[in-house]
């Protein structure tokens, strides 16, 4: 899997966290997320620690800092934008409740409909194919098609200039 792919799945768990249990405090729950994603991977790597033991974290490896690196300004960006993307996504769902929607479903589409509208490094039909993956992985087998739907809808309302030759 892809740094940015792997970055984007932990924006997701983190964005999914964070829809259903808001933080007091989004700059230490953000350093307990990535400490946590730490000691999952070693608890992975190494095995769990004995009981009353805690698992030592070295400092973060060049591919935790390049996840971390790219996830947390999209993190930062979809919390900052939140009225605005879940409008989006409610003008698309005009006959769904949008608290019936799947929080796992809910999220991915924020951090997708984020990258569409700000982030102009990121083409929208990738950001449409991460998050469609992403739902097959952690959501329903329905999930892809329902997230590609709003997204799809979501992308015709962009206007971006075609990229031009050098």
């Amino acid at each position: 899997m892809g740094k940015r792919r792997e970055a984007r799945e932990r924006a997701v768990q983190f964005l999914f966290q964070h829809d259903l249990n808001p933080p007091a405090d989004l700059e230490l729950e953000l350093a307990q997320f990535w400490n946590s994603q730490r000691t999952a991977a070693i608890e992975q790597e190494k095995g769990p620690a004995t009981w009353g033991q805690e698992t030592a974290l070295p400092p973060p490896t060049a591919g935790e800092a390049e996840t971390r690196l790219f996830a947390e300004p999209l993190i930062r960006g979809v919390l900052e934008h939140l009225q605005t993307i879940d409008e989006r996504i409610k003008n698309h769902t005009r006959n769904w409740d949008f608290n019936r929607i799947a929080a796992v479903d809910r999220n991915i589409m924020r951090l997708a409909i984020y990258e569409m509208l700000y982030r102009e490094d990121i083409p929208p039909v990738v950001s449409i194919n991460e998050a469609v993956d992403i739902a097959k992985k952690f959501s329903t087998q329905d999930s892809g098609k329902f997230v590609n739907g709003i997204l799809d809808k979501v992308r015709g309302e962009i206007l971006r200039p075609a990229r031009m030759e050098p």
